[in-house]
This record gives C-alpha cells, structure tokens and sequence, in this order.
C-alpha cells in the first residue's frame, strides 16, 4: 500500500495518535486500528502516541501495544504527566515536596523529576498534581482541597477530560475529579495536556516532525489542540465523539477530516463540494442542503459517514449557530 495523493496522511511525516477511542477501548484494540497503524509505519511515517492518560507509564503503555502488535518504544509516547511535569519544574524548584493524586503514571514523573512525592496536606506540600488513576476516591481529592486551600500552593491538571472510553461503555475522566476539587477549593487548576497546545508541541520536537498530523476521538481535546497547535487534524469515530458533537462544533472543534476508522488515513478522502447557487453540500453520493434555516437532506447516498460529512459541510459553512437551524436527525445518528 502506499500512500494516495489525495489520502489525509498524504504529506505527513508523523502521525500523532490518541490512544483512548483511537489505538484501544480498556484492554481491547480498537477494530482495524492494529492493521492501519503498522501500514502507515511501513509508509516511513513516524508514529507516536500523544495522550491525556496519566494512569500508567510510558513503558506499561508501550507494553500494551506492542501486546496488540504494534511496534511501540516507551519514548514513542507523550504523555499529560510529563507535560504537567514541564509545568511544575517552571512553579515550584526541585527537591520539593508535591502532593500527587494519580497512579504510578504520574508518580513516577514527578520523582524522576527530583520531587518527592507526598499523599497527605499535612506533609506541606509546594503544589498540588492531579492525574487519572481508577483508584482515586474522596480521601485522595479531599487532602488535595486541604492543601490548596491551607498553603494557596499551585495546582497543576494533567487534564479536564470529562470522560473516557472504556471496553464496558463510556466512563468519568480525570475531569470529573479535578471538578470535585475544584468545586471544594474555587480555584481552577493549570492545565498540562491537551487541549493546550504545550503536549503538541512537545510531541513534535521530540519527534523532529515538519508535518505532524493528528488523530483523536475527541473534539475538545484532540482537535482543539491540534487546531491551536496548527496541525491537520482527523476525528475518527471509534470513541467519544460521534455524529452529533461534529455537527454541532464551534469552529475551534473542526477537524480536517472525519474518518470511520484508521484505515482511512492512507485512502483517497471524498471532500465536500459546495454547489453555491443551490447552497447544496455533496460528498459523493450524499447530498444536503440549506434552506432558511433548515437543513435538508438531498440525497442520503449510500454511506452514512458521507451523509454526515456534507452535513457538517452545509452547517459549518452557514456560519449560523446550530441552535438555529434544524437538522434531520438522519444526518448525526449512525
């Protein structure tokens, strides 16, 4: 195989993947994923691994998926931990004391660092980090609350993703807790991973990339911060955002391309073609169309990966709000 002029991976030298909803769902990889990751690896494209994830080490990730297969180094993977590790060596000196709220993902970057690592307020801590882990519960939030509110100490998130996709169904992320503390202490954390562009631009320099390209499942964390960081961007629907969050996207949320699965990054793309006069939106055979404030399907085609596309190239190209238009449910449900 190789790579199709008009494929979205078509002039990249690397390709920045998220992990959750993209690569695997808990311990199960995600279908075709394996497959289309070690096909663009043969392409001479680098392949790295940029994730939110702080419950495990870089090792233990790379580990998993080399058990899928995969051909994955520990330095093949970016990691919120170590961007939120970049943030607290510019807060608080080395040699300090941090209360740390996660597992060994995030412990062992804070100690490799210099810190030592505290779990209790009354150890006085300089600053405050909090990471994923299944195992965090209310003890480990509440001596987080103590400290930020007892010392007005600098408290970092790994990240604010609302939830994760888990091989049982969608499950709260680390934004559900860092919410919990925040709600107790009403202060907001400085955020480490993504959306900030800080963990793209840390991928692409330790990669050397002069044409990254990123794919995630997620609109306001993959695409966000691709788009902040000027990268080309896909949405692959495989995890948690789907029809419905795409259509209705701020323009900050926009991806490049919307893909079904990762095989479709070395594959020709069908772009969206704008026929003005009609204001008609059509990708292949699919075709939708604005009229006033409705949308309106055309022609469903016989794709409905391709229905949605010209959907959201009708609705992003009105510059209306969502809220003001109506849209045919047939368009974002799949």
């Amino acid at each position: 195989m190789t790579v199709h002029p008009e494929a979205p991976l078509h002039g990249a030298d690397v390709l920045l993947a998220d992990l959750d909803g993209v690569v695997y769902r808990g311990h199960l990889p995600v279908e075709h994923a394996v497959d289309a990751l070690e096909a663009v690896a043969r392409e001479g494209i680098r392949v790295g691994y940029v994730t939110n994830n702080a419950s495990r080490t870089p090792g233990e990730v790379a580990q998993q998926l080399r058990g899928f297969g995969l051909s994955a180094q520990a330095d093949d993977i970016v990691t919120s931990p170590q961007a939120g590790v970049k943030l607290l060596k510019e807060m608080v000196p080395a040699g300090a004391r941090i209360l740390v709220i996660g597992g060994e993902g995030l412990t062992t970057e804070v100690q490799a660092a210099g810190y030592t690592v505290v779990s209790r307020a009354e150890d006085e801590p300089a600053a405050v980090i909090q990471g994923f882990h299944p195992s965090v519960g209310w003890t480990q939030l509440a001596e987080a609350s103590y400290a930020i509110q007892r010392y007005s100490i600098p408290w970092i998130a790994t990240n604010q993703d609302w939830t994760i996709p888990r091989a049982e169904g969608v499950a709260p992320g680390n934004g559900t807790l860092v919410s919990a503390v925040h709600t107790a202490v009403g202060v907001l954390p400085t955020v480490a991973g993504k959306p900030e562009r800080a963990i793209f631009d840390a991928a692409v320099a330790r990669f050397g990339a002069k044409a990254a390209f990123v794919i995630g499942d997620r609109l306001d964390t993959d695409i966000v911060g691709a788009n902040r960081a000027g990268l080309e961007s896909a949405l692959v629907l495989t995890g948690i955002d789907r029809g419905k969050q795409l259509i209705s996207a701020r323009h900050e949320e926009r991806p490049t391309y919307i893909l079904d699965d990762l095989r479709q990054l070395l594959e020709p793309y069908p772009w969206p073609e704008l026929e003005e006069e009609t204001a008609t939106v059509y990708v292949r055979d699919a075709a939708v169309r604005l009229v006033g404030n409705r949308v309106e399907i055309v022609n469903a085609g016989s794709d409905p990966t391709d229905l949605l596309r010209a959907g959201c190239g009708v609705v992003w190209a009105s510059g209306l709000s969502i809220y003001a238009l109506e849209v045919p449910r047939e368009i974002y449900e799949r």
